[in-house]
């Protein structure tokens, strides 16, 4: 398979798997905190090099799902108010508490967040499965995935 062909596969992976290509995710960081890609790539926990590869996409993904997670920290530190206005302390600090940041990835992180992402994840529960079932659903899975039966709880809990 020639090179194009490979790179035209990798970024529709991307897609698949990340919603759209990493290269646009990752510019409009660059953008967002005014920094170098070599410098994010820092941030991120990745070498400037494999960072360069994945936004190119003569790389499909990123293999180390914390420095996917970093990623996603620093997407919503965008929408922050202070960074979001640009404050050169604000963008600062949210670089060096992704940076310093050890996420963890493991059976009880689920990632919904907070805001409207948290709302649909709810509404998208309560449109498949009855008030009663979700809250025994959370008491099943209490002992083993605290924060997904958390989760099951506040769905079935009537609005």
């Amino acid at each position: 398979m020639d090179d194009h062909k490979i790179v035209q596969r990798n970024i529709a992976l991307q897609r698949e798997w990340y919603g759209e290509p990493l290269g646009d995710r990752v510019r409009r960081l660059v953008v967002a905190f005014d920094v170098s890609q070599a410098y994010l790539a820092e941030v991120l926990g990745i070498s400037a090099p494999m960072l360069s590869q994945v936004m190119s996409g003569r790389r499909a993904k990123i293999g180390n799902p914390v420095v996917l997670a970093r990623l996603i920290m620093l997407e919503r530190k965008v929408l922050t108010p202070e960074v979001a206005a640009g404050s050169k302390e604000a963008l600062r600090a949210a670089l060096e508490d992704v940076k310093a940041s050890r996420p963890t990835v493991n059976r009880d992180n689920f990632p919904v967040g907070s805001g409207s992402d948290e709302a649909a994840a709810l509404a998208a529960l309560r449109d498949v499965a009855e008030d009663e079932s979700l809250l025994e659903a959370a008491d099943r899975l209490d002992a083993d995935f605290p924060a997904i039966a958390d989760l099951l709880r506040r769905a079935g809990k009537a609005q």
